[in-house]
């Protein structure tokens, strides 16, 4: 049986998520169709531009984020502090930007008499549409269910667009988090689709590129997500926990050791970061390349796992064998 979504994600543990969407039909998701001949490309806009909307609606920051011809992958920070935050107000308003909302909280937001006892109702909802608002399922929901929608609709059929739910790892530590967001942003070089960084289309690794730069950024679509920054501080505070400088060396230096028409001596010029963070570079490209199979749930150093694993009520976590490999460091 499929292991509920209640017993992977443990906000104790971590607030960063690595989910994967999965398209279940033979037909792309994105890309060309070779067999028919018909171009999706145009799908890529739609997830874009309704993940754009959702990082400004819900308390879930994007870290990172590429989509390619029949999957996506993101890296999600879900922020319950910043829901907390919200005036009730504020949650209504942002619940009505995704869905109608009941009656009641209509007539609130039209201003219009209510007695106490519909206030206190209002009230209420306002509770659970808070706890929605940093819910990483319900974010996934409110991206995968329009897309499928809109796919079958296009399409003209009906049944099951994506592959089951959404499959999630917990990143339970700053090595975890930089070793999968880099995963993430080197899918299209992995793929052989791009061959640098900056050319990788609809990525959050050329979306920031393109911002350090000041660039134009119409070609990632009319609307881009809103990236978490980075502000080199602990992995615990706001911002991802790394400087921009030393993310972008660290993918540039990943692409090019992975790409298939680039050979080269890894162990030579290696980013500083893979050194602070005592990452082991030779099984980074490995995980980096799809060889590293070993994490299921969580990915993490060995203590971090562990301990995830208590605070999931679990004996263990597959991936201490594949942690001792890629963060050898007993710390």
């Amino acid at each position: 049986m499929p292991t509920p979504r209640s017993a992977l994600v443990a906000l104790d543990a971590t607030p960063y998520y690595h989910c994967i969407g999965r398209c279940v039909r033979r037909a792309f998701l994105c890309g060309m169709d070779e067999l028919t001949g018909r171009s999706f490309e145009h799908r890529r806009d739609w997830i874009v531009e309704l993940l754009a909307k959702l990082s400004r609606v819900f308390a879930l920051d994007v870290c990172a984020y590429a989509v390619m011809n029949n999957h996506y992958h993101l890296v999600l920070k879900v922020n319950t502090s910043t829901a907390q935050s919200w005036s009730m107000d504020e949650v209504l308003n942002r619940w009505c930007q995704l869905f109608s909302g009941h009656l009641l909280v209509q007539r609130y937001l039209a201003n219009e008499s209510m007695t106490s006892a519909e206030l206190a109702a209002v009230n209420h909802l306002a509770t659970k549409y808070r706890s929605r608002l940093a819910d990483l399922s319900w974010f996934m929901r409110c991206l995968n269910e329009p897309i499928a929608r809109m796919a079958n609709a296009e399409d003209n059929c009906t049944g099951r667009f994506w592959e089951g739910r959404f499959k999630s790892q917990a990143l339970l530590d700053e090595k975890a988090l930089i070793s999968c967001m880099a995963y993430v942003d080197l899918n299209p070089i992995r793929a052989e689709i791009a061959a640098t960084p900056e050319t990788s289309n609809f990525t959050s690794i050329q979306q920031r590129i393109k911002q350090a730069a000041e660039s134009p950024l119409a070609a990632l679509g009319k609307e881009i997500p809103r990236l978490l920054g980075f502000s080199g501080k602990r992995f615990d505070d706001q911002g991802l926990p790394y400087a921009l400088t030393d993310y972008l060396t660290l993918v540039d230096w990943s692409g090019r050791a992975i790409h298939p028409d680039k050979k080269g001596n890894i162990q030579e010029d290696l980013p500083p970061i893979i050194q602070r963070l005592e990452i082991d570079p030779v099984h980074l490209l490995r995980y980096l390349d799809r060889k590293e199979k070993g994490f299921v749930h969580a990915i993490g150093s060995r203590r971090a796992i562990q301990a995830a694993a208590l605070k999931l009520g679990k004996a263990f976590l597959k991936g201490v064998s594949a942690a001792n490999r890629l963060f050898p460091s007993p710390t």
